[in-house]
């Protein structure tokens, strides 16, 4: 068992109708507020209209038109822009992950008088950060309980993960019934990326079989949840414990004392998402079971016997290579199951830049020293299996 150094101070107020909460959590840290949201969805739903009449003795500055896969410009330019000119004391980050990601860099860069890349890219450390508040409507990223947050950069195809611990959010508002709108698609790849947030800390050298049993359970609660929720979109017991098991999925407490793994599917898929502005969780669907394939082999055949077994119920009595290639067929089929699309030239992906992107990928994400270490020809020809 690896040390470990291990905090979370973020508040979670969880439930139906909990954002009744807002305006006293809020005016305990501030009255200029900086209200974030992406493309319109929680207008339709009735939620910015519930905000804007709980915050209605607040002075309210709104940045909206936040996009998946959030882009350094123009959101989190016009973000810092807009609370370094209203002396913004709080942002309210309301919507998913993308929202939210954005709002982090956007609460440091407000807080720097240099370049707020120079943050991100780790240039430089952030000293502080505005508060971050969130009301989170789509269960995915985790974000609403962690420090960090993925930006994009267009012009330079970097998709950075830009954690630092000023970023935790203050607190968040998770009420499940704001999740009933989502749509399959985006419902299956949220499913999608907290499992492979999940994967990335259970498949490791060293763990515990506590933390070993809160992966396989967590793997589970999504697998069954997901197939609930899209079967009824307003089952808000499913809705709640997928959005539960989402938001534990990247703050650390899956995996403390693991060893590191250095999660090279996220490594993988920020290119991918970075130069095609793909989908993310279906991204991740797509080339995780391709990458259990590409590194089976005798060193890490018994961490997929544990997984087949205590996830998939895999038969233990078999061949241990046979479970292992049962297990990472099940993964595909299960991601199959609730409709993701499981080929990249499906998402608009050729094989026209696999070794450009594969060359930054090995550049930029440090995956020599993943659990099982890839070099630059492991990338591409992960990537080209997943064609």
């Amino acid at each position: 068992m690896q040390n470990f150094d291990y905090m979370t101070p973020t508040r979670l107020i969880f439930g139906k109708d909990v954002i009744g909460e807002l305006p006293e959590v809020l005016g305990a840290i501030g009255k200029k507020v900086l209200l974030t949201y992406g493309g319109g969805s929680i207008k339709k739903i009735g939620l910015y209209d519930k905000v804007k009449e709980l915050l209605k003795d607040f002075e309210i500055t709104e940045l909206s038109g936040i996009q998946p896969n959030p882009k350094y410009d123009p959101s989190v330019l016009d973000g810092v822009r807009l609370c370094k000119e209203n002396g913004i004391e709080v942002i309210l980050s309301v919507g998913g992950g993308s929202v939210l990601d954005c709002s982090k860099a956007i609460a440091a860069g407000a807080k720097y008088d240099g370049d707020p890349w120079d943050l991100i890219s780790y240039k430089v450390k952030a000293k502080a950060a505005l508060p971050i508040v969130d009301i989170i409507t789509l269960a995915a990223t985790g974000s609403e309980y962690d420090c960090g947050g993925v930006i994009s950069r267009t012009e330079t195809n970097d998709k950075i993960g830009y954690v630092d611990p000023v970023l935790y959010p203050v607190c968040s508002f998770l009420d499940p019934t704001y999740t009933f709108t989502v749509n399959a698609k985006h419902t299956a790849a949220g499913c999608a990326d907290a499992m492979n947030h999940i994967m990335e800390q259970y498949f490791c050298e060293d763990s515990t079989l506590l933390n070993d049993g809160f992966c396989e359970a967590g793997l589970k609660s999504l697998m069954v949840n997901t197939k609930a929720c899209l079967a009824n979109p307003e089952d808000y017991k499913a809705r709640a414990e997928m959005m539960f098991a989402c938001t534990l999925g990247c703050n650390g407490i899956y995996a403390l004392g693991n060893s590191e793994t250095g999660w090279p599917l996220h490594g993988i898929e920020h290119a991918l998402s970075a130069y095609y502005d793909i989908t993310h969780g279906e991204g991740l669907a797509i080339i995780t079971p391709r990458w259990m394939k590409y590194i089976l082999s005798e060193k890490t055949v018994d961490r997929f016997v544990k997984y087949g077994v205590n996830v998939f119920g895999v038969d233990s009595s078999l061949d241990k290579f046979e479970i292992a290639e049962k297990a990472i067929q099940a993964t595909y089929d299960f991601f199959v199951s609730i409709g993701i699309p499981m080929h990249l030239r499906e998402v608009g992906i050729d094989d026209s830049r696999i070794d450009e992107m594969a060359h930054h990928i090995a550049v930029n994400e440090g995956l020599e020293n993943a659990w099982v270490p890839l070099t630059e020809e492991d990338i591409a020809n992960i990537i080209r299996d997943s064609l």
